[in-house]
C-alpha cells in the first residue's frame, strides 16, 4: 500500500477528476490524502478520502467564494490574469507550508495538477516521485500548437506558427511572477534554476483527461505523455438532488457555465430566450452563481436548478450547452452527447477550438453572443447527423483510452518501478 498525496486548485473542475482517481487508488487499498486549502475539503470528503488543510490563515474557509464572485464578473484576458494570480498565490502557500505536511503525514508519492506547479518542486526537494495530471486542458506547449488560453484553431501554417510563437511569448511574459516563485524557493532548496514551465512535469508519467483524438496533432510530447481519457464518477462527488418528476421526457437540452463563470446570468437568460419554441425542455445548472428562486421566471420549457447530478443528466441529454470547461466537455463526449460551445476565459477557448475542429459541436463567441444567432446555432447541432456521429466518434475514443482505471494503472507502475511509464512500457 502507498500513501498518496493529492495536489490541486480548489476549483470544482480539478477537484472531481483528482478525487476520482484518488478514489479510484482508495479501492485499490492505497491510502490517499488531498493536501490544500480548506476549500477542497467538503469535496474531498464527499469524495471518501483524507483532507490536509494548508494555508489556514491565507484562505480561511469560504475563501474560494471571493474568487468565484470576483471572476464570475469578469471575461476574457482579464479574467485570465486574475485566476493566475490566484493560482500563484496558491503556489506560495504550496511551497511553504506542504515540504512539513507531506512530511508529517508519510505521503510517498504525489498526484499533482498541471495549474498546481508548486507540487512537482516540492515532490522533488522532498526526493518522492510525481505523476503530472492534466485535469484542465493539456499545458504543454509546441509550437505547432496554439497556446492552450486561445481560440484558434490548428495551423500549421508559417503565419499560423508565427502566430502560436507570438502567443507563447506573451505568456512567458505573463507568467514572470510565477516563475521567479518557484525558483526562489528551488534556489533556497539548492535545486537548478527552471525557466521552462514544461519543465515542472513529472518525467516519469504524465496523465491527460483527454483522449488523443480530442487533441491537435502532436509531434514534441514526451513518451512519457498518457491519453487516458476522463475521470468522471458519480460515487466520488457530493450528491445533488434534482426533481427528477418534472422532466417532460422531451428530448433535453442541458446548459451549464460549470462553477466559476456562472455568475454572468444574463447568459442563462438567453439561452432560455434561444431555446422558447423548440420541441425540448431546457435544464439549467446554476452552479452556485446564484439561486434558482432569486431570478424571475425564464421563458419556454424550462427547469432551472442551483446544482445538478450532472453525469446522470447527460446519459438523457440531446444536446449540451457548456462553457466549455474540459470537465462538462469530456462528460457530455463521454455520453455521445454533441454541444454548442460558449467560451468564456482561460482555457475554455482552446477546448471550444477543439470542440469546433472534431465536429462535435459549434462555437459561439461570447462577444457575438446573440439569441437569435445562439437559436440558429442549437437548431443547427440538433438537426445535422455529423455533429452526433462525431460525438459517438469521440465516446468510442474515449471508451478506448482506459480513463481512470488505465490512469491508475499507470500511477501504481511508477510507484512499483521508480521508473519512467512511457507508452510503450507493459502495464502490469
Amino acid at each position: 500500500m502507498t500513501h498518496f498525496g493529492i495536489i490541486c486548485p480548489a476549483a470544482a473542475g480539478h477537484l472531481n477528476p483528482m478525487t476520482t482517481l484518488g478514489y479510484e487508488l482508495k479501492q485499490r487499498g492505497h491510502r490517499v490524502t488531498v493536501v490544500g486549502i480548506e476549500d477542497a475539503r467538503l469535496k474531498t470528503v464527499a469524495a471518501g478520502l483524507e483532507f490536509q488543510v494548508i494555508g489556514e490563515s491565507d484562505f480561511p474557509q469560504g475563501a474560494t467564494k471571493d474568487l468565484y464572485t470576483q471572476l464570475g464578473k469578469l471575461r476574457g484576458f482579464e479574467a485570465f490574469q486574475y485566476t493566475l494570480k490566484w493560482i500563484t498565490n496558491e503556489a506560495q502557500t504550496c511551497f511553504r507550508d506542504a515540504p512539513e505536511v507531506l512530511q508529517m503525514l508519510g505521503i510517498e508519492a504525489l498526484l499533482v495538477d498541471q495549474a498546481s506547479p508548486a507540487g512537482g518542486n516540492v515532490a522533488e526537494y522532498l526526493d518522492i516521485p510525481f505523476v503530472s495530471v492534466c485535469s484542465a486542458i493539456m499545458f504543454n506547449q509546441e509550437i505547432s500548437v496554439p497556446p492552450f488560453n486561445t481560440p484558434w484553431n490548428y495551423n500549421p501554417s508559417w503565419w499560423g506558427l508565427l502566430r502560436n510563437r507570438l502567443a507563447y511569448a506573451m505568456l512567458t511574459r505573463i507568467g514572470k511572477s510565477m516563475r521567479e516563485l518557484i525558483n526562489s524557493y528551488r534556489q533556497e532548496w539548492n535545486l537548478s534554476v527552471r525557466n521552462n514551465i514544461d519543465d515542472n512535469y513529472s518525467q516519469l508519467a504524465q496523465l491527460s483527461q483527454q483522449p488523443a483524438e480530442f487533441e491537435f496533432p502532436r509531434k514534441e510530447l514526451p513518451s512519457i505523455f498518457h491519453f487516458t481519457g476522463p475521470y468522471s464518477n458519480p460515487i466520488s462527488r457530493e450528491p445533488a438532488l434534482f426533481p427528477y418528476d418534472k422532466l417532460t421526457g422531451q428530448p433535453l437540452i442541458y446548459a451549464s457555465l460549470g462553477t466559476l463563470q456562472n455568475r454572468l446570468l444574463w447568459i442563462f437568460q438567453m439561452i432560455a430566450e434561444a431555446c422558447v419554441g423548440l420541441d425540448t425542455q431546457l435544464v439549467i445548472a446554476l452552479g452556485g452563481g446564484a439561486a434558482p428562486e432569486s431570478l424571475p421566471e425564464f421563458l419556454g420549457n424550462t427547469l432551472v436548478v442551483g446544482y445538478a447530478p450532472q453525469l446522470e443528466l447527460l446519459q438523457q441529454a440531446t444536446l449540451t450547452i457548456t462553457h466549455a470547461g474540459m470537465n462538462t466537455t469530456l462528460e457530455s463526449l463521454s455520453n455521445g452527447v454533441p454541444m454548442v460551445a460558449i467560451p468564456i476565459t482561460n482555457d475554455q477557448p482552446a477546448v471550444a477550438a477543439r470542440i469546433a475542429w472534431t465536429g462535435t459541436g459549434e462555437v459561439v463567441p461570447l462577444k457575438g453572443l446573440s439569441v437569435p444567432r445562439l437559436r440558429g446555432v442549437i437548431e443547427q447541432v440538433l438537426k445535422e447527423d455529423s455533429y452526433k456521429k462525431n460525438a459517438l466518434r469521440l465516446q468510442e475514443a474515449i471508451r478506448r483510452a482506459g480513463g481512470v482505471k488505465r490512469a491508475a494503472d499507470i500511477i501504481e507502475q511508477v510507484v512499483a518501478t521508480g521508473k519512467p511509464v512511457t507508452s510503450l512500457t507493459t502495464i502490469k
